[in-house]
């Protein structure tokens, strides 16, 4: 069995060699930066931070199957990372760990995303490519027709490609970044909700940030400013599903600023 002493030590090791990872990437000296993450690995290989260190470097290589393999390692995380975001929250809902888990969720699901989206812009480039040398083709072998036919087959040939760009530019659109929607973003930091709660007049706030206004500012909802105490703060549990469904269906608002 493994002391406690031993485990600190290891985890302390490892954080070094994050830091000095961190050093190396600064430099561009990818090679020395992944071999310090590696080891950091090692020794701690349930900490996602190392995980996605060590993709980002991979990413600065163009090695993307190493991104993918790292980044879904990370990934495989994301039920420990959610039950302690969850444990966080009710220990102390503002405490540093419960950002920093969620800063290094976001961070491997956005990687996982951005691999994701070039692998598929890659794809839908070279169908589209295909596409239009099939149509050019067909359009070469109507040149045969009688003369009356050409100017017709042109023009059919003209509205094909059209439409044809028309259906791979909708096809992209999912993977082109926007603006999340007003109703899934804090009415106070205007960011996507993480954590969201609703107060008994019915306005949604990121947990941490209401909980710091009446703490700062007041007992009160800075938007009604309607008496407002911690414990009368509930789970906005259909919010946070939302949220979420958006999250899957455009990964590019995992970005954090």
């Amino acid at each position: 069995m493994v002391s406690g002493s031993a485990l600190s030590a290891a985890a302390k090791q490892a954080e070094q060699l994050r830091k000095d990872g961190n050093i190396y990437f600064k430099k561009d000296r990818f090679g020395a930066a992944i071999d310090a993450y590696t080891e950091a690995i090692t020794l701690c290989p349930n900490v996602p931070v190392y995980w996605t260190n060590r993709a980002l470097c991979h990413r600065r290589r163009n090695d993307w199957l190493k991104v993918e393999e790292d980044c879904r390692r990370a990934i495989q995380l994301d039920y420990n990372s959610v039950k302690a975001l969850d444990l966080g929250r009710g220990a102390n809902p503002k405490g540093y760990m419960v950002d920093e888990i969620w800063q290094e969720l976001a961070k491997a699901k956005y990687m996982l995303w951005e691999h994701a989206s070039s692998k598929r812009s890659w794809e839908l480039q070279s169908l589209k490519e295909a596409c239009e040398a099939a149509l050019r083709e067909k359009h070469f072998l109507d040149d045969s027709q009688p003369e009356g036919f050409l100017d017709e087959a042109g023009i059919s040939h003209m509205k094909q490609l059209e439409v044809l760009r028309q259906v791979f530019r909708k096809a992209g659109e999912a993977d082109i970044p926007g603006e999340v929607p007003d109703y899934l973003c804090c009415k106070i930091t205007l960011d996507i909700f993480r954590d969201p709660v609703i107060t008994p007049s019915g306005v949604t706030y990121e947990r941490a940030v209401i909980l710091d206004h009446l703490q700062k500012v007041g007992k009160f909802d800075p938007i009604t400013r309607e008496p407002l105490d911690q414990s009368q703060l509930v789970p906005n549990l259909a919010m946070k599903e939302a949220v979420q469904a958006y999250l899957d269906k455009h990964g590019w608002a995992y970005k954090l600023d």
